[in-house]
């Protein structure tokens, strides 16, 4: 797979260092280089690449104008590279891969396109997957019942989050959805607790759910979702209730409306 890519900032130099950098990566193939953001956005729009390297802070277009001028077309895939560390935060909240400070670190970089190989590949999957139902669709039409029942009863993996960006104190922490041990919810927060960590992220418990695959993530009560593959031991309660016991040692109580949950422990 070949990873089509164009590179801007208004720095020629800091073009050619990155240019430089990629080189190591036989897979990235730089189709366009730009000076400016009007000039990014024609050259989007003309060539659709798969991932954009977007300098923010240039002169009249600056970064983030690119990535809202693209709001009518399906946007490229970005990480945004700039001196100025204030603009993380605004980078995550405009669903960046990643944000890489200059001179650019290729230890970092190599991070960063090893992101957007899992985002291609998985983007790649669901393609492909439409692809063949059209082809169904025409061509054997009850294959293509069966094959739309199979996938709602088997949500596909990849539409799921697989890392969760989160504000917390003034900084981005990157969190590795499989590290999650639980989630508690206080009004419109999310207590994140992982083996070493807490975070408070601002959202809606329905909110989040949708991000998280419900194979692995499940409620045991009103305001708390357990990471089943966390899950160690199961302690009964009374009146019907029990607690499951987590890889930490922390308990969990699982009220009796969620009881179909622990029943994935018991069969």
């Amino acid at each position: 797979m070949t990873i089509r890519t164009i590179l801007v900032d208004d720095e020629s130099l800091a073009i050619q260092g990155l240019k430089l950098r990629l080189e190591a990566h036989e897979d990235v193939e730089i189709v366009e280089t730009c000076s400016n953001g009007r000039e990014a956005i024609r050259a989007i729009k003309t060539h659709k690449p798969d991932l954009v390297f977007l300098d923010i802070q240039m002169p009249g277009f600056d970064g983030f104008s690119v990535v809202q001028g693209l709001m009518e077309v399906e946007p490229p895939l970005f990480i945004f590279c700039t001196a100025y560390s204030d603009h993380a935060i605004r980078a995550f909240e405009a669903q960046a891969v990643d944000y890489l400070m200059k001179p650019v670190d290729e230890g970092r970089l190599a991070d960063a396109l090893d992101r957007v190989r899992q985002r291609l590949s998985e983007k790649k999957q669901v393609q492909e997957a439409e692809k063949l139902r059209e082809v169904l669709a025409e061509v054997a039409p009850d294959a293509m019942n069966e094959f739309s029942a199979a996938d709602e009863d088997a949500p596909a993996a990849n539409r799921f989050e697989k890392l969760i960006n989160i504000k917390d104190r003034g900084q981005i922490f990157r969190v590795d959805v499989d590290s999650i041990e639980r989630i508690d919810a206080a009004g419109d927060y999310m207590c994140i607790y992982t083996a070493d960590n807490s975070l408070i992220l601002r959202e809606t418990m329905k909110d989040l759910e949708k991000r998280l695959d419900p194979r692995n993530f499940q409620r045991v009560h009103r305001s708390t979702i357990v990471n089943l593959s966390q899950v160690r031991q199961v302690k009964p309660h009374t009146n019907g209730e029990c607690f499951l016991v987590l890889e930490s040692g922390a308990q969990v109580k699982v009220s009796r409306s969620y009881r179909d949950v622990v029943a994935r422990f018991v069969h």
